[in-house]
């Protein structure tokens, strides 16, 4: 075991599969000289060289570009879009041929790549530094999305996104990167793509959320125990495929559901959560599902971003109404 924060816990997770498996490739703006903006590739050009580890132009359409034909010819590329903000210009490459290769050969060529990016806000950067592009990127047929919430699970997701036969991308919540540390263990572990995680078991709400908004509905959740209400709190760690079948036995034991999650709200996640709540346990339901999440606007500039962004009272009191609906 050893003491990682999220950043360091996937350098050493690249680092450990690059040395296990010659075919994976890392690159992107900055990646390999400088180890990349938030240093998740520090030191992996100097121990596998510059044709494993290596920088790109700033194009990224060009890099995921890339990707695609380092995948169809028997690599596995781990690309980094440095924010998820600039993976606009690469929608083309992903949407186009990432999401559709398997489809449009009927089965015959699958992309085993993975597109890692820093994601969503908090971090008090500037435009298009803060972007939450759940929405967009989950609705894509052919990708699975994947977020982790901690240093453990993001080993475990970035193996397994690594390992995958098709295409991951791989959202890295920027705000706590360096914010704690955690044991991680430093052989093999995987953690199943698409499999929510039960954080805290409880009777009265089933809460739901994901990526950095995980620890401050912890944190509301102690405002909530203080007072009596004892909430299960999910992290649903995979936006595509979402674990259903978790949520719904979960409402059918607590009768009532919140969303939480950073995204703007209208179209968001938490309305498909919602969504697949009323259809499969909506007889069990004592009170409306709930969404707790962003305004439908851009998200502000630094000092205005707390406006934005909800925090534990907040959560606190969405919660806190559902349950005394």
């Amino acid at each position: 075991m050893a003491l990682m924060n999220l950043i360091g816990a996937i350098n050493h997770t690249l680092d450990y599969e690059m040395g296990r498996d010659e075919s994976v490739v890392v690159f992107g703006e900055d990646v390999g000289l400088e180890g990349g903006v938030f240093r998740a590739t520090v030191g992996l050009q100097e121990k596998y060289g510059a044709k494993r580890c290596f920088d790109t132009p700033i194009a990224e359409a060009a890099i995921v570009g890339t990707a695609v034909g380092m995948a169809i010819n028997g690599l596995k590329p781990v690309a980094e879009i440095q924010f998820s903000g600039f993976a606009y210009p690469a929608f083309n490459q992903i949407i186009s041929h990432v999401a559709r290769m398997r489809n449009r050969t009927r089965g015959q060529r699958n992309l085993p790549l993975v597109i890692r990016m820093p994601h969503g806000g908090g971090i008090k950067a500037l435009e298009h530094h803060s972007e939450s592009l759940d929405t967009l990127l989950g609705h894509i047929p052919g990708l699975k999305v994947v977020t982790p919430s901690t240093p453990y699970d993001a080993k475990g997701l970035l193996l397994s996104a690594i390992r995958d036969e098709d295409p991951v991308i791989f959202l890295e919540p920027s705000k706590i990167y360096r914010a704690f540390r955690q044991e991680v263990p430093e052989d093999d572990y995987t953690i199943p793509l698409g499999k929510a995680k039960v954080l805290k078991q409880g009777t009265d709400v089933t809460v739901v959320t994901w990526g950095a908004y995980v620890h401050e509905v912890l944190k509301a959740d102690k405002i909530l125990q203080e007072e009596g209400i004892n909430a299960e709190i999910i992290d649903l760690r995979t936006i595509s495929p979402i674990d259903g079948e978790t949520i719904i036995d979960s409402v059918q034991k607590t009768g009532r559901f919140v969303v939480i999650h950073e995204a703007a709200k209208s179209f968001g996640p938490g309305a498909e959560l919602i969504a697949l709540v009323n259809e499969g346990a909506f007889l069990y339901l004592e009170a409306p599902p709930t969404r707790l999440a962003g305004f439908d606007v851009t998200i502000p500039l630094p000092r205005g971003e707390h406006h934005y962004f909800l925090d534990a009272d907040r959560m606190a009191a969405g919660i806190r109404k559902v349950v005394r609906y």
